[in-house]
């Protein structure tokens, strides 16, 4: 089993919805039982909290099922806890490193690290753009599910 923790800032956009693409892909290809996905965030603001409604309205959209979401803070026992750390932004890193402070396992990356073209994923948040957040998310959760299946052959 292979344990992915997607991370941002607050945990009500882009690594909550990360959470529920990867695992509408990880449905339908039937790897629920290989690859299991949650989310955090860096910062304390939004603990509790929902995921942002905008958020959901794409999500819907897209069709891509969801359920209530509790937005929490990444935690040291975390690097323990899973294979990979995977991050919207280099600002994201830049956080988490001041949570987890050592990465000796290279489990922290960025999504779009996944993709054919890595870069940081704009924070929706702030642009109003879920569109391009849904879409870069995408990419980089088909890419991310490339790499674990090419690692993983046996699936």
């Amino acid at each position: 089993m292979v344990k992915i923790l997607f991370i941002c800032h607050g945990n009500i956009c882009r690594s909550a919805m990360s959470e529920f693409i990867m695992r509408d892909m990880i449905k339908k290809r039937g790897l629920a039982d290989e690859i299991q996905v949650s989310s955090a965030a860096t910062s304390r603001e939004e603990i509790g909290n929902d995921m942002y409604p905008p958020a959901k309205r794409k999500l819907d959209k897209e069709h891509i099922p969801y359920t209530r979401h509790h937005a929490r803070q990444v935690t040291r026992p975390d690097y323990d806890e899973y294979d990979l750390l995977v991050c919207m932004e280099q600002y994201n890193i830049r956080n988490l490193m001041r949570i987890i402070p050592a990465d000796p396992d290279n489990k922290i990356h960025l999504l779009l690290e996944y993709s054919e073209n890595p870069r940081d994923i704009s924070d929706p948040w702030y642009t109003g753009d879920f569109d391009k957040a849904y879409d870069d998310i995408t990419e980089g959760c088909e890419g991310l599910l490339e790499y674990l299946q090419k690692e993983n052959r046996s699936w």
